[in-house]
């Protein structure tokens, strides 16, 4: 058995947050809709799910056709079976991931980020597999007293802390 690696980038537009996951049924995608609207109202999102048998499709849903195109040609590409992405914004992940954790067909997560994602995926034998993420890039430095103090304020500003 041979296996061969390819690392694919998810594409999606500046100001968009991405959700990549692991899931296996049919109406996976009908229920991560409402996970989705169920978590903020004003959240605007596209879904794409790639079935494992049958016809093998890529299904989709959302409330922007933008953001749906865009997570069904990505997920088109990482062509893994049971893979689900969410491409989404006016949300952060933060607000979202515990609805979708809650999806009782989603088996794992692999990241839930507005970072540049790149997908890690193993072919073998005619089927593929995610084999893991690169989740934006690599830390620089140790953080300072500043930068404590900054995240700090980050956190108030955007009202997680009081």
């Amino acid at each position: 058995m041979r296996i061969e690696f390819e690392c694919i980038p998810i594409e999606k537009d500046d100001g968009t947050s991405a959700i990549l996951g692991h899931a296996g049924f049919i109406k996976t995608v009908e229920d991560l809709y409402e996970a989705m609207v169920g978590s903020v109202p004003e959240v605007k999102f596209g879904i794409a799910f790639a079935e494992a048998s049958g016809p093998c499709l890529v299904r989709s849903d959302g409330n922007d056709d933008g953001l749906r195109r865009q997570a069904e040609n990505s997920v088109l590409k990482i062509a893994a079976g049971h893979t689900f992405l969410i491409i989404f914004k006016q949300a952060y992940p933060i607000n979202v991931i515990n609805n979708v954790r809650s999806v009782s067909e989603v088996a794992a997560i692999y990241c839930a980020t507005s970072n540049p994602v790149q997908v890690i995926v193993a072919k073998v034998e005619g089927a593929r597999s995610v084999i893991g993420i690169v989740d934006g890039l690599s830390p620089r430095a140790i953080e300072s007293e500043d930068d404590r103090q900054n995240r700090s304020k980050l956190l108030r500003d955007l009202g997680y802390k009081k």
